[in-house]
């Protein structure tokens, strides 16, 4: 077209101006952040780096392999716990992962991390998310290294070469959904759920309900930086005609005398009794909430005991509610922490029970001279 043709043709009108979307519902009113250092505070990490440890003969050690992160308190507990009983602990974190010195080897259950050469034999994943990796958020580079870190944490969590705590050939596609079906299935009460992106619309029950999260409780779209994402009333004011832009699990709203966090640990039950305003205290006002130690009813233990072993856990908690007499299934949380529950109710049985059992499965594989 020539330049003449250029200047005849008409200029199109401005673009019309895109209504403002809302924020999304469980984004509102959200100002939890925590801030989670990468700093490294495991017990056994710090020692062999030292070298206050013998380096041994050369062979591979035996070892419990970790993929958390640096402030996952609950590893670093375990960590000492396990020097104790002369077991090597060994771990790879999230935040401090990129440029880690790690080989292992496809045709052997070993690896080398940093200069020691180890023989995983029970490998645990806890809050290894990829969001947590120290790159530059939205350049190629981070895209590739949370590509590669992703594919290779998977592998090394459902490696058949060792055993591992809470397998993720079972644990991967255990969402709040499939939770609640089987939940229900196991003969626990549930609450009537739907998952809609027009809350306003969508009633289950009819009367009060709650919004909660399909995923996770903690984004983190920037590394160290966790934004929280907890349930909340749903307004009764809220148009039915402003859709969300991603879908969102509305469930009726269950009165209630109290709630029930239970740790199930192997083949125990450890239950903590907490009592709180509104979903959102145990994050927001922790100071707060109210948390006692109490025994779990031998029928609710049997039934959370065979879902954890339906679902291949070894070590998970589950939520609850009490009323009327009854327990009212909320969720069970895979990657579950349990030492600020311990700290408000000034008891460690599920810390003990957690270090026994890692100590026990560990060297119930070692003697058995594998890692299955």
């Amino acid at each position: 077209m020539s330049a003449a043709g250029w200047g005849n043709e008409s200029v199109p009108p401005p673009e019309a101006v895109r209504p403002v979307k809302p924020t999304p519902l469980l984004l509102q009113g959200q100002d939890y952040l925590f801030r989670s250092p990468a700093k490294n505070l495991d017990f056994q990490e710090r020692v062999h780096r030292l070298g206050m440890v013998e380096e041994g003969d050369g062979s591979p050690v035996p070892c419990v392999l970790v993929l958390a992160r640096a402030a996952d308190m609950e590893m670093n507990a375990l960590s000492i716990a396990l020097a104790e009983h002369g077991i090597r602990m060994a771990r790879i974190d999230a935040d401090r992962c990129v440029d880690l010195p790690l080989t292992v080897y496809t045709d052997a259950p070993l690896l080398e991390l940093d200069r020691w050469l180890l023989r995983p034999m029970l490998v645990w994943r806890r809050h290894f998310e990829l969001s947590a990796l120290q790159v530059d958020p939205g350049t190629l580079a981070a895209a590739y290294a949370v590509d590669q870190w992703g594919s290779v944490a998977n592998w090394l969590c459902s490696r058949g070469d060792w055993a591992h705590v809470n397998p993720s050939r079972a644990t991967a596609h255990l969402d709040r959904l499939t939770q609640l079906s089987d939940a229900a299935a196991f003969g626990l009460k549930v609450p009537r759920t739907m998952v809609t992106t027009r809350p306003g619309r969508t009633r289950p029950g009819g009367a009060r309900c709650i919004v909660k999260t399909t995923g996770r409780h903690l984004l983190e779209p920037r590394p160290g930086m966790q934004h929280g994402l907890f349930p909340r009333p749903l307004e009764t004011s809220r148009s039915g005609d402003v859709p969300e832009s991603a879908p969102v699990i509305v469930q009726e709203y269950v009165p209630s005398d109290t709630e029930l966090r239970v740790f199930v640990v192997g083949e125990r039950a450890l239950a903590f009794q907490v009592d709180k305003l509104d979903p959102a205290q145990l994050w927001v006002d922790p100071e707060a909430v109210r948390v006692t130690p109490v025994d779990v009813p031998a029928r609710l233990s049997d039934r959370l005991l065979a879902l954890a072993r339906h679902w291949r856990l070894q070590v998970a908690a589950f939520d609850l509610l009490v009323a009327g007499g009854d327990h009212v299934f909320l969720e069970v949380n895979v990657n579950c922490d349990w030492r600020w529950f311990e700290h408000r109710a000034e008891d460690e049985r599920v810390s003990d029970a957690v270090h026994e059992w890692v100590a026990a499965r560990f060297k119930e594989l070692l003697s058995a001279g594998k890692g299955r």
